[in-house]
């Protein structure tokens, strides 16, 4: 399983790539191999303003729909508008194509409370 070392992650299985205030969010590589094929992503709306931990949007695979969890608070900026003809990429390549969403964030304390690679590592005992 790759866990970068550049990246923060939550316990809900979600990383985090901060550029400035704008944080970069997708499911792990952990997450989408244990939900499988994924066949479609319900992208949040931008615009819409988020509460750190709250439900952004799910992801459906063909064993089952799980939840997308904002890491940080703030405000959607922007999805992934190529996940709605390609939901794979989100299997293929997690941390790249297969992003999520952006969130302008007005506090970097919800980013850096996430876990570090070590302790996501630990967290899924990789």
């Amino acid at each position: 399983m790759l866990i970068p070392t550049d990246l923060r992650y939550s316990n809900d299985h979600e990383w985090a790539r901060a550029s400035g205030d704008v944080i970069r969010i997708g499911i792990t590589d952990y997450a989408q191999d244990a939900l499988g094929d994924v066949v479609f992503v319900d992208l949040p709306k931008v615009g819409t303003a988020i509460d750190a931990r709250a439900a952004l949007g799910e992801v459906e695979s063909t064993k089952s729909v799980s939840e997308i969890y904002a890491p940080v608070g703030g405000t959607v900026s922007a999805v992934n508008e190529s996940l709605r003809g390609a939901p794979e990429s989100v299997n293929a390549d997690p941390y790249g194509e297969g992003w999520i969403c952006e969130i302008t964030t007005t506090s970097g304390a919800d980013f850096d409370a996430l876990l570090d690679a070590e302790g996501y590592a630990a967290l899924t005992n990789n």
